[in-house]
């Protein structure tokens, strides 16, 4: 594929993640920090609907046109590191990444600061990142399921995605959306 019909994937891919952004009200900072302290899911159900989807894109994409799959290998103290100063980055913004440019757009100020603080952050690390590296690299390696369990890809896959699929199900008749962000947040009246 080449960088012209890459970059038009790539816009329209990021098109449709933002309208589901908006849709999902998942860019808001107060679904932000709800997920974050528990009172909320929305954000949660979000992701993981994601997540499904990429299983099964993926499992369709290994298991039927044999598309090999390249996972990086697990580095536990960059993950645990990295993974906690984001979520504390998260909960301080009340924005996350995927969710700022969506803020941005909705007009949030607050979020023109966060973008500076992560761009900053990011050259931070760039610079730092030779010094760190000692301290945070090391681990297992190439660490996959479908490897653990000796079983392929797509089978593995499409199971975990039935099992997200459940737990989404259950976790919705438990807390609908409707109740996390209130009776108006889709425009309708009931």
């Amino acid at each position: 594929m080449d960088v012209y019909r890459m970059a038009v994937l790539g816009l329209v891919m990021g098109v449709a993640f933002g309208f589901a952004l908006e849709k999902g009200r998942v860019f808001e900072p107060g679904v932000i920090l709800g997920q974050m302290q528990f009172r909320t899911f929305t954000m949660l159900k979000m992701f993981l609907a994601a997540v499904v989807t990429g299983l099964v894109v993926l499992a369709a994409l290994n298991g039927l046109w044999g598309v090999k799959l390249h996972p990086k290998a697990t580095e536990l103290g960059a993950e645990i590191v990295g993974g906690s100063l984001l979520g504390i980055g998260i909960v301080l913004a009340g924005a996350c990444p995927g969710t700022l440019f969506a803020q941005i757009g909705a007009g949030y100020r607050d979020a023109w600061f966060a973008l500076a603080g992560g761009l900053a952050g990011a050259v931070a690390f760039g610079y730092a990142e030779p010094a760190l590296r000692p301290l945070i690299s090391g681990g297992p390696g190439k660490l996959t399921l479908d490897a653990l369990l000796g079983l392929p890809f797509w089978a593995v896959a499409l199971t975990l995605a039935a099992v997200l699929t459940a737990g989404l199900y259950a976790l919705e008749r438990a807390r609908p959306w409707r109740a996390d962000l209130g009776p108006e947040a889709d425009g309708l009246r009931e």
